[in-house]
């Protein structure tokens, strides 16, 4: 069975557990800003997801690893922004993606609310960075981000309360918040194995 076709049919299947909603309850609920992302797996034996990581300087989340994406403009549908946005940040041709489907939106503490669109991409594409919003991109193995053995449960203080959020370690590179929770909703829907 062809990649986007297998998780085509995983997608399809109800979730496994609950999806996480958002960051934090309380502000969730204020999130009201339209965005997407792509989640990019590529068609290989072993598939792998691509992961942006943000540069130092930028106003949010800066130096951190992320899905290509970002708000959608006015008008704008979630899959068109997602690909839009993946072209931007890191070249890829949206004519290169095989989108598969979407997953619930999830809201961020910072106002957003995400949704993840699932593509298919042929492996080594010559993708480069936004030279002014992305340092790196690379391609960790979707086996290993959609297990919950490494889907870690972490908890910090964030303005003197508690809080929890995932973290994913992949080779010396912290995936974690936002990004780590949607791998989550993705490996709860998927069921990969």
């Amino acid at each position: 069975m062809k990649l986007g076709d297998r998780l085509r049919a995983a997608l399809s299947s109800p979730a496994a557990e609950p999806p996480l909603e958002g960051d934090l309850p309380e502000l969730r609920a204020r999130a009201d800003v339209a965005a997407a992302v792509l989640i990019a797996v590529t068609e290989r034996p072993e598939p792998g997801v691509i992961l942006t990581v943000r540069r130092e300087h930028m106003r949010t989340h800066a130096g951190q690893i992320a899905f290509p994406g970002g708000r959608l403009d006015p008008g704008e549908a979630a899959i068109a922004a997602a690909l839009r946005e993946a072209q931007e940040e890191i070249l890829l041709d949206p004519g290169e993606v095989v989108v598969v489907g979407e997953i619930e939106p999830y809201r961020t503490v910072t106002g957003y609310i995400v949704t993840p669109v699932i593509g298919v991409i042929s492996p080594d594409l010559p993708l480069e960075p936004h030279e002014h919003e992305v340092a790196d991109w690379f391609e960790a193995p979707l086996d290993f981000l959609l297990d919950p053995a490494n889907q870690q449960r972490r908890s910090a203080l964030f303005q003197g309360v508690e809080r929890h959020y995932y973290e994913i370690v992949w080779n010396g590179r912290r995936i974690w918040g936002a990004t780590a929770a949607m791998i989550v909703n993705l490996s709860r829907r998927l069921q990969w194995s």
